[in-house]
């Protein structure tokens, strides 16, 4: 599972920053080390958040089957706020909007 080629659609290449996009791959490799068995579909939240002043990235990576979701904080040049979903079909990975689903 997600071991095949990737892509991205214009969706992702207009709205999410160039520098979030590899990191959300490389979360989906993550979390193939660590679990024998994934789901097909993985799962981005991707918030503009701000702490006492301070502007960060919040990404909530889940899945359903297994049930799994984790939180990361990063702080982005650009901040986004949008749905992104991981798709591998078995031939290729995708990442799209959720709109674009």
């Amino acid at each position: 599972m997600f071991d095949n080629d990737r892509y991205i659609t214009r969706g992702i290449q207009q709205q999410i920053p160039l520098e979030l996009q590899p990191l959300l791959w490389n979360y989906i490799d993550a979390l193939k080390k660590q679990c024998k068995e994934m789901d097909y579909l993985q799962v981005f939240e991707l918030t503009a958040d701000r702490a006492d002043d301070i502007f960060f990235q919040k990404i909530e990576h889940s899945q359903e089957v297994p049930a799994y979701s984790k939180t990361y904080i990063v702080f982005a040049k650009e901040m986004v706020s949008a749905k992104v979903f991981a798709i591998d079909d078995g031939d290729h990975s995708t990442m799209l909007l959720a709109e674009e689903y």
